[in-house]
């Protein structure tokens, strides 16, 4: 398993957008407590989450090669299997196929409830993840102007692990708020 500081090395040498980090870190996070709340392994779920945007930068966001480059660098660095299988599917559009682990499932509704929380603190005067509530997050992700930049389908995920959606955004809202300073939320 490649150690968390060494993780956070590569992230940093390859994303320099800030916004970009501070949601690997939050993605980081909220995958650790999923984990930990269906009795999964932490570690590996939080290394996933933290390096799911690896290669963003590298790819330009672009939706076919994203998720799968930054999966192929990390299987040639030897990171777990499973890591970097979950990374490749968090974004399907690169690669035509449906998720079908509870790993991959997982990653894509985590990291992307994640943006979607930081958006919606955004949008509060006091800008901190702490002022966002479930319902919140679940009335944003239905507004037709927002679906362009998240997928509401990548979110309710969380159901086909088990976790209702106003459930899965106040344990997600709860696990940010955790590292809010760190990210600046």
């Amino acid at each position: 398993m490649l150690p968390r500081e060494e993780a956070l090395t590569l992230l940093r040498t390859h994303v320099k957008n800030e916004k970009m980090i501070a949601h690997s870190l939050a993605s980081e996070v909220v995958m650790k407590v999923l984990a930990v709340h269906l009795g999964r392994n932490a570690e590996s779920w939080a290394l996933a989450g933290l390096l799911h945007d690896l290669d963003v930068e590298a790819t330009n966001a672009d939706p076919y090669t994203h998720g799968p480059e930054g999966a192929r660098w990390l299987a040639g660095m030897g990171v777990d299997a499973d890591i970097a299988d979950a990374i490749g599917m968090h974004n399907e559009v690169a690669t035509g196929k449906e998720r079908t682990t509870e790993f991959q499932h997982a990653l894509a509704a985590g990291e992307t409830i994640t943006g979607l929380i930081m958006a919606t603190a955004l949008v509060y005067p006091d800008k901190k993840i702490a002022s966002v509530k479930p319902k919140s997050v679940v009335k944003r992700m239905k507004e037709k102007a927002f679906a362009a930049s998240v997928k509401r389908e990548n979110i309710l995920e969380c159901e086909i692990i088990g976790i209702p959606i106003d459930e899965f955004a106040a344990i997600a809202i709860a696990a940010m708020v955790t590292i809010a300073d760190e990210i600046g939320l």
